[in-house]
């Protein structure tokens, strides 16, 4: 496991900087935001330090979102939410503000007056050309 000691995400799995940990396991380790949205607000991340999703394996991916669909049953259930939104902000364009690939997990409640996803950003962009968009992005692989 590579952990990078300037990295805040791995000061903390490390047990450097405490955390309010909610679960850990060999690869993953998640605790309670410090500036929480919502009650029971947890960031999830793997412990191997990996700055962006695209870097991360396919196994690892695997791996990381079967930890994150465990850890949300539990934390909606711990919190007692309507639902949660589970966020992966990739690169800072996207928001991400510590370099070190991790999930937002906003437990979610019915008068909590929130938005979805859409509600981060929406541009509006034209949609006469989502055959030649999903080309390019096939093209791509």
């Amino acid at each position: 496991m590579v952990i990078v000691m300037d990295c805040l995400f791995c000061k903390i799995i490390s047990g450097e900087i405490p955390s309010s940990k909610v679960y850990e396991d060999e690869s993953v380790y998640a605790f309670l935001d410090i500036a929480p949205s919502s009650i029971g607000h947890t960031l999830i991340m793997p412990k191997k330090h990996i700055e962006n999703f695209n870097e991360m394996s396919p196994e690892d991916a695997a791996s990381f979102f079967k930890s994150v669909n465990k850890i949300a049953k539990g934390v909606e259930k711990g919190v007692s939410a309507d639902g949660s939104n589970i966020g992966l902000n990739n690169g800072t364009v996207a928001g991400q503000e510590v370099p070190h690939v991790h999930i937002h997990l906003i437990p979610r409640y019915e008068s909590d007056g929130g938005g979805g996803m859409k509600s981060i950003v929406h541009t509006n962009p034209e949609t006469d050309n989502l055959d030649e968009i999903a080309a390019r992005i096939k093209d791509a692989f």
